[in-house]
């Protein structure tokens, strides 16, 4: 895989345009200059949990003995599964903060950002081709750069789009992570039959 499809791909999974509604209702209690504060905070601490997998996830897939081919289809139907609730949201908050209460790490941070999809794509890039670490890491870069100035300038792209905008944006890119999910579970039954075989 390339440095720039990479890239697309953990920037649609991390989905800011999907999640920007819901940091907005967390947030919403709390006076605007500490909310650029706090989501700088937790997109660096996204930041540092993103590359720590990253570079310890071959260790771990190692300590588990899983093959690359299992990473590539789980991941694939982990993608498939965000990518199916992005394009069908479901009803319900997804926070259990109080009014004012302000957010750390959780749910911002994680699962937000860098959710367990997030952290399986990042295991799968790194299993398939862990002599391009450094690739992987300017592909996170890049993914976790477009979702901070998104997020950052989250009234721009709420007052551009309005909620039903951003409800479309997200179902768009639901559609687009099913296609490379697909091809990620396909890759992944191609190379087992191939070793198997």
């Amino acid at each position: 895989m390339e440095i720039i499809s990479a890239a697309v791909m953990l920037f649609l999974i991390m989905d800011p345009l999907g999640n920007l509604p819901v940091m907005l209702s967390i947030l919403r209690h709390i006076e605007p200059k500490r909310r650029r504060i706090i989501m700088v905070r937790e997109l660096l601490i996204a930041l540092v949990i993103l590359l720590a997998f990253l570079f310890g996830g071959q260790s771990l897939l190692n300590f588990l003995h899983v093959s690359a081919e299992t990473v590539s289809i789980s991941g694939g139907i982990i993608l498939f599964l965000i990518a199916i609730r992005m394009i069908f949201p479901q009803p319900g908050g997804v926070t259990g903060l109080a009014a004012g209460e302000e957010p750390f790490i959780v749910p911002m941070a994680i699962p937000m950002i860098a959710g367990p999809s997030v952290l399986a794509s990042l295991l799968l890039l790194s299993n398939q081709e862990p002599g391009r670490t450094g690739d992987w890491v300017l592909a996170v870069l890049l993914a976790w750069g477009a979702s901070f100035v998104i997020l950052m300038f989250y009234e721009v792209f709420n007052r551009l789009l309005g909620e039903k905008g951003l409800k479309a944006v997200e179902r768009l890119m639901g559609l687009l992570l099913i296609m490379m999910s697909t091809q990620m579970f396909l890759d992944g039954i191609r190379n087992f039959f191939q070793i198997g075989g």
